[in-house]
């Protein structure tokens, strides 16, 4: 364990490092190829259309899409954003319907637009989940009405790693006529994404969840065998076709286009090694720590998740406790409370226990010499703080 490089960091779920292959493929564009890709006047402009656009195609072509579907964003809470109320305000203007369905357990760049939309005079259904966070696919067919115009689930959890029967979710959405929108920002270098497989009409997805730099995202939208024209949420300067107004982030789009690459590339090699290591650090802290609970679908899932409970124990305490180790308390701060996140509670966890979520996000750079350092220090830790409890 002393060999071990201190701090831990299992909290690839939250953001990865920047791939050094990724970073030299961005420098040029900071000092050398550093034009505004709008400025087509001079050959400086021109050189950074010329890396926006072969991004672009590139990026399109590793989600199985046309390059004219692609629209950069800031990131995947923007995408998301866009699809959900750009689709919704688009088709009601277009007096196709007022009825959006999504998930309670979805990320919040979602679920607070879908809150939004609701102020705004929409029907809107937020559908529940079952206690290992799993959508009842009948019971999402049976929410859908000839007024529904959007569905947006996520493709995987970023809390419990599940991931969702998406193609099944769009086949019976688009026979009632309802545009389908999926965030798949955890999804990207774990799991195949196609967009023409998944029959989706819109997909998010943000850099720096696969290796590539914060910032800049990418929001997928359909032009055949559905035109999906959306409500612009940015706008001023005409950018992305006027669908996201706003100068482009040229390092951070060629950055993206070298990440997607490597996570394309090395997907399935890297999945099948994190997956080892997150089911070793499933069944070591099972066996150290009495009474934890494994959150989430256990049979499909992300194969670098793991959403762990541990009853009886205060997730903030225990963070503060393990300064060597990085992970996620799967809880939300307000003001000078920790409340359970809404995803747990979604599962049915009350705030007492669902406190003691652990979220773990394995990644590219994970040892299993980290693994066994993790489980040391947190059966240490636990030991402590329930010794000092009197619950």
């Amino acid at each position: 364990m002393s060999s071990v490089r201190r701090p831990v960091y299992l909290d690839y779920h939250s953001t990865t490092p920047c791939d050094p292959r990724v970073v030299k493929a961005m420098l040029p564009c900071f000092t050398e190829n550093f034009g505004n890709s709008s400025s087509r006047g001079h050959v400086f402009g021109r050189a950074a259309e010329e890396l926006v656009e072969d991004s672009r195609r590139r990026i399109a072509e590793l989600l199985g899409a046309k390059a004219s579907e692609i629209v950069f964003t800031g990131g995947s809470t923007e995408s998301n954003n866009l699809a959900v109320t750009g689709a919704a305000c688009a088709r009601r203007e277009a007096g196709d319907g007022n009825h959006v369905v999504s998930c309670v357990t979805e990320h919040k760049s979602v679920i607070c637009p879908m809150e939004r939309l609701d102020e705004e005079g929409f029907d809107v259904t937020m559908l529940s989940v079952d206690e290992r966070g799993r959508i009842d696919i009948d019971a999402l067919s049976a929410a859908l009405t000839e007024n529904t115009v959007l569905v947006s689930l996520m493709l995987a959890s970023n809390e419990i790693g599940n991931i969702h029967p998406i193609g099944e979710i769009a086949r019976r959405a688009h026979e009632i006529g309802a545009w389908v929108h999926t965030d798949a920002t955890q999804a990207i270098g774990k799991v195949p994404v196609d967009v023409n497989e998944l029959d989706v009409d819109m997909l998010s997805l943000s850099a720096h969840k696969f290796y590539g730099p914060k910032g800049i995202g990418a929001l997928y939208q359909r032009e055949s065998p559905r035109r999906i024209k959306l409500k612009p949420c940015i706008i001023g300067g005409g950018h992305e076709r006027g669908v996201r107004s706003g100068t482009h982030n040229v390092p951070g789009i060629v950055g993206m286009a070298a990440a997607l690459e490597l996570a394309v590339q090395e997907r399935e090699e890297e999945s099948q090694r994190v997956s080892a290591l997150r089911d070793r650090l499933e069944s070591r802290l099972m066996e150290e720590i009495e009474g934890l609970v494994v959150n989430g679908d256990r049979e499909h899932r992300l194969p670098n998740n793991l959403s762990v409970t541990i009853p009886h124990i205060d997730g903030e305490a225990l963070l503060l406790s393990l300064d060597d180790v990085a992970v996620s308390s799967g809880s939300a701060c307000k003001s000078d409370t920790a409340s359970t996140s809404h995803v747990i509670k979604a599962l049915g966890w009350g705030d007492e226990d669902g406190r003691g979520t652990l979220r773990f996000g394995l990644g590219r750079w994970t040892t299993e010499e980290e693994i066994e350092f993790a489980v040391g220090r947190l059966a240490e830790t636990v030991n402590h703080l329930r010794a000092l409890s009197t619950l």
